[in-house]
């Protein structure tokens, strides 16, 4: 019990510290939230509408409209022309603290879910170690931020960064830590 929890408190610290190396001082994500320097014009327009907080995909079709009356719009309106998503809420707030802590309890977790995953195996060495550290960290950039990129057309190479480097060090870390040692 002791290695799975110094597994992940490092596991953890490990995340967390990537996490504001990658989206603080690394800048790795500055592709994800690019300047416009018509932003004020664009936040006073989604004000002024009433817009409702919420995510959007635009364009849409109404509730009301029928799949086979969208494919004809889609065909002969929107292909072709402009189209956004939008994350859109009525005030900006600082939750910077309670963004911080959710986010180190999640990192925790995630590096107890792995170390569970890990000592179960009898055979447990670093070379399986670090090979199932990447695999989970690869599954959760292939089917959240990869997939979203396909369909969204968003740049996901920072996404897919944070899945590699992380993982692999607490892979690393972890292979000194769990494998059981043969007497």
């Amino acid at each position: 019990m002791t290695k799975i929890a110094l597994g992940t408190v490092l596991g953890g610290l490990i995340l967390f510290f990537w996490q504001f190396l990658s989206w603080g001082p690394g800048n790795f994500h500055r592709s994800q939230m690019q300047y416009t320097p018509i932003q004020e014009q664009l936040l006073s327009c989604l004000e002024s509408s009433n817009l409702p907080e919420g995510e959007y995909f635009i364009p849409n079709k109404s509730p009301k409209t029928s799949q086979e009356d969208y494919q004809k719009i889609v065909a002969e309106k929107w292909i072709g022309k402009p189209w956004a998503r939008i994350q859109y809420h009525h005030d900006f707030q600082n939750t910077m603290p309670m963004n911080l802590f959710r986010g180190l309890v999640i990192d925790l977790l995630s590096a107890f879910l792995l170390c569970l995953v890990l000592v179960g195996d009898p055979t447990l060495n670093i070379r399986k170690v670090v090979v199932t550290s990447l695999a989970i960290g690869m599954i959760a950039y292939l089917t959240i931020p990869y997939l979203d990129s396909i369909w969204f057309k968003s740049n996901s190479l920072p996404d897919l960064l944070d899945a590699v480097m992380p993982w692999l060090l607490i892979g690393l870390v972890l292979g000194k830590i769990l494998p059981i040692k043969k007497k």
